[in-house]
């Protein structure tokens, strides 16, 4: 039986088997394997010189990532036919994931394996890939891509970087400025995109002997710290015409359709991040005192640790059912083919929703988990001495690489409406369903003896609710829903929700009958800690959006519908908090 794939932006519509997603609970002992050399690695080379690599010890920096080299870390994506291992998503993910707690060091690496890579792999010519790819998954060269600039972020095709041609035509002449280049100082190539006759938006592989490339003065940034991030300035830099990198004028595919697979990762790195921040937050509730007691042992306490390993568990669960998504769906394309990086892209293009949710879900989670590892240290977290000083002021990037998180937001809803306006994601007439489910009453009645029933109606439901609200926005606004911002951004925190709590709930089906008796209890407790707070968020977005929406009876209908596809029974919150909680604590780490 050949196994369905759903397109992206699908789970809104259709129902996932819980054995179709992939968990971490499926990975291979090969990757297993990987993983434990990723962590062993960052533990023996990293860890013991975090201080100075926060110092700007660049060369440290530089050190690590040639030791990544030597054990094969920075060639997971690349192809074989150049030296690389082409693993999958999933083991790629992994090891973003079990880097990520080496801080500033995990920027380096991410840069350099992500946007650095992949934009050779993806787009580079034959020739292009023999020049340069074996030196950098190697590591005998370090990359960096240079798309910001100092008047352009979020609005990428804004940029005004020039090309010129010489008049031999052998090379081109690039001017402008390239902000906050991660890497800068220190890489060796880089990913430039510039405006050939100050129109045409393309990328070049630039060198940096090339005359005419200068690395400005390193940012003096609020967290980080430990990376590298410089201006790139273009001053006459000379380019050979055989370093364009792509097609002319068609930069804008590789900066986006690249940015999509950063997004996915850097959800993964902020997760592997979450999963060290509470770590520590864990161990100092196991050993400070107040009143003659652990505070861990203080209810207020244990809330915020039970909210935030459900958080993590959901994040990775939606981080991996990505992954798998991912390599499902490439695994389809027939490699060997002269259109196969063509197609690959098309395959991670059609999960670009899906990306950016990856990245706003998880980046919110590390921020949640900062901020309160911070709090359970009080005043002790404020100070250098400890690092949920430096996990709080390093978390905060996170919400503005790769695209801020409204950008993201926008990105989500905007793929999901473009889908279906081109007729691939039958969002009209599942929206139709919606708005008759709305004016029927339901007085359905749950099998409590089907595993997780409750969280299964609610995400019926709350798929219901999205349909009801983006039909509503589609037959008010149209075309011009897309300017409409606040409404969009409302409906993509519900989507958002929706994803996360289907991913939680799609993995604990898979695995409860596995797990012992007490694994069991603390599964069931974690699915209904993180449903009831992520129900919560999907609600008040829902809310929002209906008052965004309409007025007087037709608003009424709408909040009467969000009250209604919202409804949880969370009956026993409390006790699952306290077992999430103290499995927590008497671990002392994240606990699946």
């Amino acid at each position: 039986m050949t196994k369905k794939i759903l397109k992206g932006s699908e789970y809104l519509v259709a129902e996932t088997p819980c054995d179709a997603v992939f968990t971490p609970e499926d990975f291979s002992d090969e990757q297993r394997s990987i993983a434990e050399t990723t962590t062993q690695f960052i533990e023996s080379e990293i860890f013991p010189h975090i201080e100075e690599i926060e110092g700007q010890n660049f060369g440290l920096v530089v050190a690590g990532m040639k030791k990544c080299g030597e054990l094969g870390l920075l060639m997971i994506d690349a192809p074989e036919e150049y030296g690389g291992l082409e693993l999958d998503k999933a083991t790629s993910m992994l090891v973003g994931e079990k880097i990520a707690p080496s801080g500033s060091f995990s920027v380096a690496y991410a840069a350099h394996t992500g946007i650095g890579t992949l934009p050779l792999v993806y787009y580079g010519t034959k020739a292009q890939k023999e020049q340069y790819l074996e030196k950098i998954i190697t590591g005998e060269w370090l990359a960096a891509y240079c798309l910001t600039e100092p008047g352009s972020g979020s609005d990428a095709l804004g940029a005004q970087s020039s090309a010129i041609l010489s008049a031999d035509g052998s090379h081109y002449l690039l001017n402008g400025t390239k902000q906050f280049i991660t890497n800068g100082s220190f890489a060796d190539l880089f990913i430039v995109f510039a405006k050939v006759d100050k129109e045409h938006f393309t990328c070049f592989l630039v060198e940096k002997t090339f005359e005419g490339l200068v690395v400005g003065a390193e940012e003096k940034k609020m967290g980080i710290k430990g990376s590298s991030t410089t201006q790139i300035i273009l001053d006459n830099c000379k380019v050979p015409v055989e370093n364009v990198l792509g097609e002319i004028g068609k930069g804008h595919k590789i900066a986006f359709n690249v940015l999509n697979v950063g997004r996915f990762k850097l959800g993964a790195c902020v997760t592997g991040a979450s999963k060290a921040a509470l770590q520590e937050g864990l161990k100092y509730a196991n050993e400070r005192k107040q009143f003659g007691k652990t505070i861990g042992s203080f209810g207020a306490i244990q809330e915020k640790i039970a909210d935030l390993s459900a958080d993590i568990y959901a994040a990775e669960s939606l981080v991996y059912r990505l992954a798998g998504l991912l390599d499902d769906k490439l695994a389809t394309i027939e490699k060997g083919t002269d259109d196969y990086y063509v197609q690959y892209q098309k395959g991670i293009e059609d999960y670009s929703a899906e990306c950016a949710i990856s990245k706003v879900f998880c980046s919110d989670v590390l921020a949640r988990v900062v901020d309160e590892v911070v709090q359970i240290h009080g005043g002790y977290g404020f100070v250098s001495e400890y690092p949920a000083e430096r996990f709080y002021r390093d978390e905060r990037i996170n919400r503005i690489f790769e695209g801020t998180n409204e950008i993201n937001r926008l990105l989500t809803t905007g793929m999901i409406l473009r889908r279906a306006m081109k007729g691939e994601l039958p969002l009209q007439a599942e929206a139709m369903k919606a708005f008759e489910a709305l004016m029927t009453p339901s007085f359905e009645e749950l099998d409590e003896e089907i595993p997780f029933i409750a969280e299964k109606t609610l995400l019926k439901n709350l798929k219901t609710l999205f349909l009801i609200l983006a039909g509503t926005g589609v037959q008010k606004y149209m075309q011009q829903l897309q300017e409409e911002q606040e409404i969009l951004m409302a409906a993509a925190d519900i989507a958002i929700q929706i994803f996360a709590i289907e991913s939680a709930v799609l993995r604990a089906e898979k695995i409860l009958s596995k797990l012992s008796e007490e694994k069991q209890a603390q599964l069931k407790a974690t699915v209904k800690v993180f449903t009831f707070n992520a129900t919560e968020e999907a609600a008040s977005a829902a809310k929002k959006a209906a008052y965004y929406l309409e007025e007087g009876d037709s608003l009424m209908m709408l909040l009467s519908g969000v009250r209604r596809f919202t409804k949880y029974d969370a009956s026993g919150l409390l006790a699952a908090k306290r077992t999430v909680a103290v499995a927590a604590l008497d671990a002392e780490k994240y606990i699946f």
